[in-house]
């Protein structure tokens, strides 16, 4: 599908998503109309494979969403059969070096700009719309790479600059983890290394995104006052999970009352 998150990353225009990682069809549908601008599909940390992916993609899609995939790994295979499947773009975890930021783009663009095979899927129409397709790549297409190390903070720049890159995203706990200061989010380490990625992108002239884990409006303020554009809001779990646990406290004092009094 054609979407403006292409542009809205070139632009640096902010834009708010959020995460899913049950793999189940219900919970997408229900976050796809919620009013998030695109969806990311996570198949590196949640129990998704190429199967249960396709089947969020297709749901999201026709929900009008652009659905994103968070690849398992820098693999070709994955990239392709989920961009076949219909993914609006990849997001590339552990991206390092200049190098691994060019194997991601490879791996989603057909030749010449990329390596991509070409198969006949759900995106192409099942073969009767594979050159509308093809075309439509260049405006539609994202790739975006995790900073989410040591390592790739320090080759972000090279990163940030290499040709199909649309955007950086930071996995703050990975890199948290790589700095030796595992789940500290807000320490200064972590800070100075999330500012150094979110520096390369805007020099570069591409979008910077960040994951508010535990969403609240004074943490995406303070995320788009720091230069951030991409904004993934929580995540469907912790939706859940905290939705239950605080209609749970809000109603426990009113039964504890009433079991008090018989």
């Amino acid at each position: 599908m054609k979407t403006r998150l292409k542009e809205a990353l070139r632009k640096r225009e902010a834009t708010i998503g959020s995460w899913l990682a049950f793999p189940a069809e219900a919970p997408a549908e229900v976050m796809a109309r919620a009013g998030f601008e695109w969806l990311v599909i996570d198949m590196e940390h949640a129990p998704i494979d190429v199967a249960d992916a396709s089947r969020l993609i297709r749901v999201v899609d026709l929900a009008g969403l652009p659905a994103l995939c968070r690849l398992p790994a820098n693999d070709p295979v994955f990239a392709k059969r989920v961009l076949d499947a219909g993914a609006a773009g990849i997001i590339v975890p552990t991206v390092e070096s200049a190098a691994e930021a060019r194997r991601a783009v490879d791996a989603a663009y057909y030749p010449p700009q990329g390596k991509r095979g070409v198969g006949l899927a759900r995106a192409q129409r099942y073969g009767s719309g594979l050159e509308e397709y093809r075309a439509g790549l260049a405006e539609s297409l994202v790739v975006i790479a995790m900073i989410e190390s040591r390592a790739g903070v320090g080759d972000v720049k090279a990163i940030a600059e290499t040709p199909g890159i649309d955007g950086l995203f930071i996995g703050p706990y990975d890199l948290s983890a790589s700095l030796g200061r595992i789940g500290q989010l807000d320490h200064p380490d972590v800070r100075a290394a999330q500012a150094r990625v979110r520096d390369a992108a805007r020099a570069a002239g591409i979008a910077c995104g960040l994951h508010v884990v535990h969403p609240s409006s004074s943490a995406v303020q303070t995320a788009v006052q720091d230069g951030y554009t991409f904004l993934v809001l929580g995540v469907d779990m912790i939706f859940l999970g905290e939705a239950a646990a605080a209609a749970l406290r809000s109603c426990a004092s009113q039964f504890v009352i009433r079991a008090a009094n018989g």
